[in-house]
C-alpha cells in the first residue's frame, strides 16, 4: 500500500501535468487500486455455522463519512483495554500500517486526507452485496444474519417515514433477528404496528410489560443452520426509559435483568441448543461483564456504544463482537461446532468501502425508490463548512459546536447544550452541508429546542450526571452516549473521581468569569426527555443559523480541560 507521503508526491506531480483538478481524484484512484472486494471479503471459510452481524446502522441508506473517536476513555477495570483505546495506540496495539486503509476505517488518525483518498464508507446496497456473497460462499442454509438494532432512526427519509424506509431496506436483507434502541423513540402505537408487520423476529428479552409484569416480546429465537441447533437471545437497551422519554413507552420497562438472560441462556441449553448468541443492545463494557458473569453463552454480538474492533474480546470462553456503525463495518464469524460446542472459530471485521465494493442492483434501485420523494430536499445546500464536522469523542465534537453556537445565536442565550448522541455522519472540510447531512445529525421524535434558566448549581448538576452515566466505574450504572456538549461555558473533568465530584472550573467563556452557582443563566438545549417540552425543531434552528451564516468556521474546542 502506498503510503500517505507517496500519496502527496504523486498528488503534485499529477497536478503540475494536469492540473490541480485531477490531483484529488487521481490519489484516489490510486489508493483505491490496491483494494478489491474479493481482498476484503476473503477469507478462508471455518466449520459449519456462519454469524453475520451489522448494528447501529442509523439509517443510513447511501455510502457516508465516519469519523471514529479520538477519546474513548474507560475508567476501573477496562481502563486502556478495548473499545478504550484510540488513534496510534489502537494502530499499535492491533498492527495497523498508518495511513492504511484499515488505519481509516478504524481510526480518526490523518482522518481528513484518508477520507480524500480512500472515499464514502457504508451504504446499504454495499452492505447487501457483502452478505450476499457470504451467503453463496458459506451456503444460505449455514447462516445466521442478525441486526443489532438503532436500524430505524438517525436520517431525514426516516424521520419522514417513522423508519418505514428502513424495515423495507432490511426486509430485504432478509435477516433473521433484531433487537433494538432508537427504534422506541417512534412510540408504542408505531412500534407495535411497525413490529408485528416484520417477517422476522424481533427479541427483547428484557423487556417486561409494566401492567403485567411479564415478557412484553420474544425473548429467544431457536433456529438449525449448518446442522447446528442455534438459540439468539435478544437484549434491548436497558436504560431506554432514561436515556430516552419514558412517555413515548409508557407500558414498558426494561433494564440488563442478568438473571433472566441466565435463565434463557439455561433454557435454550436444555431444549438443545449447542450455539448460544446474545444479540445485544447493551454496550460494550455491559456486554464484556455480562459475559464474565453470565456462563454458556458463545457468542455476544454488542451494540449500542458503535465500537469497531477488528478482532473479537474474548471472556473466558464467549467471544465479544463489535461491529461498529452507520453500515461502515459487517461482521462474519464462522464457528466449528461438533458434539455439541464450539471446537474452533474464525471472525473477520469487513470495512465496506464504497467505491470498492459493488453495489447490488437490487438494493439500490430499491434505495433510490424510498429516497426518491424527498432527494430534492436532502440535496438542498445550506452552506459550506471550513471545519471538518464530526461528532463522537467523550467530550466535544464540532457537529455539536456548530450545534451550540446555532443555540446560542438563534436563541439568544448564554449557554448551550447538546446531547452526547453517537449517532450522527462527518461532513469533510470544504463541503456543502445539506439537509441530509444536518438531519444525519440531529434526526429525532423529541427536537424541541428548548429555552430555559437553570442556575449555575443546576448546570454542575447536569454534567455530574451524564458524567457519571458515562464514567461510572461498574459498566451495569453506564447509560450510553458522551458528554452532553456545552456552548458559551467551559469546565474541567476528573473522569476518576467519585460522583458529585467529577467537575470543576466552570467558567462563561465570553468573561472568564467563573459559573455563580446562586445565579440563573439562560440556557438553550434540545433532545429533552421531558413530555410538553416547547421550541422550534432543533433542524430549524440550525438551518437558520446555517443559512445567515453562509461558511462555518470553528475554532479548536479547548473549553473542556480533562485531569486526573
Amino acid at each position: 500500500m502506498f503510503s500517505r507521503r507517496e500519496f502527496l508526491m504523486a498528488a503534485v506531480a499529477t497536478s503540475a501535468v494536469l492540473g490541480s483538478g485531477m490531483a484529488g481524484r487521481w490519489s484516489r484512484a490510486m489508493a483505491q487500486q490496491r483494494l478489491t472486494e474479493d481482498g476484503l471479503l476473503a477469507m478462508e471459510g471455518t466449520g459449519n455455522l456462519t454469524l453475520v452481524h451489522v448494528t447501529d446502522i442509523h439509517a443510513q441508506l447511501k455510502p457516508i463519512y465516519f469519523r471514529e473517536p479520538s477519546i474513548n476513555l474507560g475508567v476501573g477495570e477496562v481502563a486502556g483495554k478495548p473499545p478504550h483505546v484510540t488513534g496510534a495506540d489502537f494502530l499499535k496495539l492491533y498492527d495497523i500500517d498508518p495511513g492504511s486503509p484499515h488505519a481509516y476505517a478504524l481510526t480518526s488518525e490523518d482522518f481528513v486526507s484518508l477520507a480524500r483518498s480512500y472515499g464514502r464508507m457504508g451504504g446499504m446496497d454495499r452492505v447487501a452485496t457483502v452478505i450476499r456473497r457470504i451467503r453463496e460462499e458459506r451456503g444460505a442454509e449455514n447462516v445466521v444474519l442478525l441486526d443489532g438494532g438503532d436500524t430505524w432512526q438517525g436520517s431525514y427519509t426516516a424521520q419522514q417515514t417513522q423508519g418505514a424506509d428502513m424495515i423495507e431496506i432490511m426486509n430485504a436483507l432478509s435477516p433473521d433477528a433484531m433487537t433494538g434502541h432508537w427504534e422506541f423513540t417512534y412510540g408504542t402505537d408505531r412500534v407495535k404496528e411497525a413490529i408485528d408487520a416484520l417477517p422476522f423476529a424481533f427479541l427483547g428479552s428484557n423487556i417486561y410489560d409494566n401492567e403485567w409484569d411479564e415478557p412484553a416480546f420474544e425473548h429467544t429465537l431457536m433456529l438449525e443452520r449448518g446442522g447446528t441447533k442455534v438459540a439468539v437471545i435478544g437484549q434491548a437497551f436497558p436504560y431506554t426509559p432514561i436515556a430516552n422519554p419514558r412517555w413515548m413507552i409508557p407500558g414498558w420497562s426494561f433494564g440488563i435483568r442478568e438473571e433472566d438472560i441466565a435463565k434463557h441462556v439455561e433454557e435454550a441449553r436444555e431444549a438443545g441448543a449447542e450455539v448460544v448468541v446474545l444479540l445485544s443492545h447493551n454496550g460494550f463494557d455491559v456486554d464484556r461483564k455480562l459475559a464474565s458473569r453470565v456462563p454458556g453463552i458463545d457468542v455476544i454480538l454488542t451494540g449500542h456504544t458503535h465500537d469497531a474492533l477488528p478482532e473479537p474480546v474474548m471472556v473466558g470462553t464467549t467471544l465479544v463482537v463489535a461491529s461498529g456503525s452507520n453500515g461502515k463495518f459487517v461482521s462474519r464469524i464462522d464457528l466449528d461446532v461438533r458434539d455439541g460446542r464450539v471446537t474452533d472459530w474464525a471472525y473477520r471485521l469487513i470495512p465496506v468501502f464504497s467505491d470498492v465494493i459493488t453495489p447490488d442492483a437490487e438494493m439500490a434501485a430499491l434505495i433510490d425508490k424510498v429516497r426518491a420523494p424527498y432527494e430534492a430536499e436532502l440535496s438542498r445546500e445550506l452552506a459550506t463548512t471550513d471545519a471538518l464536522l464530526f461528532r463522537r469523542g467523550n467530550f466535544n465534537g464540532t457537529f455539536d459546536d456548530l450545534i451550540c453556537e446555532a443555540l446560542l445565536q438563534e436563541r439568544d442565550a448564554e449557554i448551550a447544550l447538546s446531547p452526547g448522541f453517537r449517532w450522527g455522519t462527518s461532513v469533510l472540510p470544504g463541503d456543502a452541508i445539506t439537509v441530509e447531512d444536518l438531519h444525519n445529525a440531529c434526526a429525532m421524535s423529541y427536537p424541541a429546542a428548548y429555552r430555559s434558566t437553570m442556575s449555575g448549581a443546576t448546570l454542575k448538576d447536569v454534567l455530574e450526571d451524564v458524567a457519571d452515566n458515562l464514567f461510572n466505574p461498574d459498566p451495569y450504572y453506564q447509560q450510553g452516549g458522551d458528554m452532553v456538549r456545552v456552548g458559551g461555558m467551559g469546565y474541567a473533568i476528573d473522569p476518576k473521581a467519585a460522583m458529585g465530584s467529577r467537575i470543576s472550573d466552570m467558567t462563561m467563556l465570553s468573561t472568564g468569569e467563573p459559573i455563580d452557582p446562586a445565579r440563573d443563566y439562560t440556557v438553550a438545549g434540545w433532545a429533552s426527555v421531558n413530555e410538553g417540552t416547547e421550541g422550534p425543531a432543533i433542524w430549524d434552528v440550525v438551518e437558520s443559523y446555517l443559512t445567515r451564516t453562509g461558511t462555518v468556521s470553528l475554532p479548536e474546542n479547548q473549553s473542556v480541560r480533562v485531569t486526573g
